[in-house]
């Protein structure tokens, strides 16, 4: 097997898996409205969460199964305002309304690379309100007494707050943002976010003051809603944009396992989730950055999906978890605790904040390979302070690792190349009889001691390596807005299309090391021709990280090969007949 259709073999595995992808998200039929869907659809506005009973997490003494309702307020509601908060790496709005976080920037991540034409572009919108790309948190407490759902401290409660604005000051390393909501009965509740330096962890916390004559009794719930992002015009933008590429939908951690569920599936009863977890957390993804609340972990939750107006323009996907009963007497207090991580999805340092964080950043069935090469792709930026040049690096350490292996391929190649006009003048002897002239040429084969597939096993070896690292430097945070020579970001194409365009040459210099092998389909033939002109087209689409490993990678084979065949070629491996 030549190093041709290896590179052949490897285009045809990723344009199929990515023609899929766009596809599906084209041309998928839509999510069928099932029963439960359709009962969950009690006319909630804008900001509304779901209505529906859900039930509470077992507990000794457990109150009543909690609803937690959609937005049932009177026509008329008081009216709410947005709070900003800032620190030194979020923006943040929360509304009154609920104290739900309906928009967060973060402000380490540009949504753009900085140029000298543009020094300072906005930052990275992670959380929005605005309906085509709707991401919000929410939480409140739910009661689990008759009480109706506009008289309880839920996320469509109206809290108060002494400011509109808060600011991390210079020196301060801490900083409380308190809204509190009181009814009639003397039930009053101290929602406080609380948020430190230099870190996208967010505090949150609920105290009850039970000022009635009454116990309370209910549930503390924490959710997060997303609209599935908004496709772009044609298939070929979906093609080249490795944000759709990436999954998109929710995420959850039971304590042992990381499980996800697309978009695509919510409406399936048989993925719908509804357990009982201790110890998890429950997420949102998108590429690069990642929404979770994460319950203490030694609380147990209900964890549950749903879909919020399946049948709308923009159908918002649900996750939540409710904790367990809590109860407060007259004239006593109780304070829930839970965490919200709004930032972006750094390996190795998840884990830190959460136990299983760190599978947000999934590499798929790759991973036992991609999270050791992510590993070394680090070690050498922190030796070289660039991604460019580290990915060169781990090129030529993955190369050095594998050289023998390659080299079995390239001798093998060389080889045949060597006894082609052998193998020609049998194809002229046999004409159009195929059969005689592979069973000739298996016997010329063995007697010159050539194995036709001694090429096959290294490919075989190296494409869980190829697929591991296609998936780090495709997936990988660090590579965004990276800069190299002339590239401002690997993640992006290359602008000026160098790097493909380098990557053809290599195809070509190796097809001429690879002269087409007899007996070849025509057709095939001409294929293996045009190749190289395929490949510019599709890499002028792919990030520039991804062309430089190959381009690279590239170069080095190609230098392996012709060194190798330019010996073989000075051998005199087809020996004469002995008089």
């Amino acid at each position: 097997m030549n190093q041709t259709r290896t590179f052949l073999m490897f285009a045809l595995l990723a344009v199929a898996y990515f023609l899929f992808l766009a596809w599906e998200k084209d041309y998928a039929p839509p999510p069928p409205t099932t029963a439960a869907s359709a009962a969950s659809t009690a006319t909630p506005a804008a900001d509304a969460g779901v209505p529906g009973a859900i039930p509470a997490a077992s507990a000794p003494g457990s109150a009543a199964t909690p609803t937690i309702a959609g937005d049932t307020a009177s026509a008329t509601p008081a009216a709410a305002q947005l709070i900003t908060i800032e620190t030194d790496v979020l923006k943040l709005s929360v509304d009154t309304r609920g104290g739900s976080l309906v928009h967060a920037d973060l402000l380490a991540y540009p949504q753009a690379p900085r140029t000298h034409k543009a020094p300072n572009p906005p930052p990275t919108v992670l959380l929005t309100s605005e309906p085509e790309r709707y991401s919000v948190a929410q939480n409140g407490l739910v009661s689990s007494t008759d009480t109706a759902p506009a008289d309880q401290p839920n996320h469509l409660a109206l809290f108060h707050s002494e400011k509109t604005a808060y600011a991390l000051a210079a020196g301060q390393d801490e900083l409380k943002v308190d809204l509190t909501w009181q009814d009639a009965a003397g039930l009053k509740v101290t929602k406080t976010y609380t948020f430190k330096r230099g870190s996208y962890v967010i505090g949150v916390s609920q105290r009850i003051d039970n000022g009635t004559a009454t116990p309370w009794q209910g549930n503390a719930y924490q959710q997060l809603l997303r609209v599935e992002p908004p496709k772009a015009g044609n298939w070929l933008a979906n093609y080249t944009n490795p944000e759709t590429r990436s999954f998109q939908g929710a995420a959850w951690y039971t304590g042992e396992k990381f499980e996800k569920l697309p978009f695509k599936d919510f409406a399936e009863p048989k993925d719908q989730l509804n357990a009982t977890i201790k110890g998890g957390w429950a997420a949102m993804l998108k590429l690069y950055f990642v929404t979770a609340w994460i319950p203490p972990a030694d609380q147990t939750e209900q964890y549950v999906t749903q879909t919020i107006n399946p049948d709308s323009a923009h159908p918002r996907y649900l996750i939540r978890t409710v904790g367990p009963a809590l109860s407060v007497a007259p004239g006593q207090s109780l304070t829930s605790q839970s965490r919200l991580y709004v930032g972006p999805n750094k390996q190795g340092s998840m884990d830190a904040i959460a136990p299983g964080l760190d599978l947000t950043i999934d590499y798929g069935m790759f991973k036992v390979i991609a999270v050791p090469m992510h590993w070394v792709l680090s070690q050498f930026h922190a030796i070289t302070k660039n991604w460019g040049v580290a990915i060169i690096l781990l090129v030529l350490l993955i190369k050095g690792l594998s050289w023998k292996l390659t080299a079995i391929q390239y001798r093998s190649s060389a080889r045949m190349r060597k006894l082609q006009p052998r193998v020609q003048a049998l194809k002229e002897r046999y004409g159009d009889d195929k059969q005689k002239m592979q069973v000739a040429m298996m016997e010329l084969y063995k007697k010159e001691k050539v194995n036709p597939m001694g090429g096959c096993l290294p490919v075989l070896i190296t494409l869980p390596v190829f697929y591991g690292l296609f998936f780090v430097l495709e997936y990988s945070l660090e590579l965004r807005h990276a800069p190299f020579l002339w590239i401002p970001d690997l993640s992006a194409p290359d602008p000026f299309y160098i790097l493909p365009i380098i990557y053809a040459l290599v195809m070509l210099g190796t097809q001429w090391l690879n002269p087409v092998a007899a007996g070849m389909d025509p057709t095939q033939a001409k294929m293996m021709k045009v190749m190289p002109l395929l490949f510019t087209v599709m890499f002028a689409f792919f990030p520039a990280g991804l062309c430089l490993y190959y381009a690279v990678n590239g170069i080095v084979g190609l230098g392996q090969q012709w060194w190798i065949t330019h010996h073989i070629d000075r051998e005199d491996v087809i020996k004469p007949k002995a008089a």
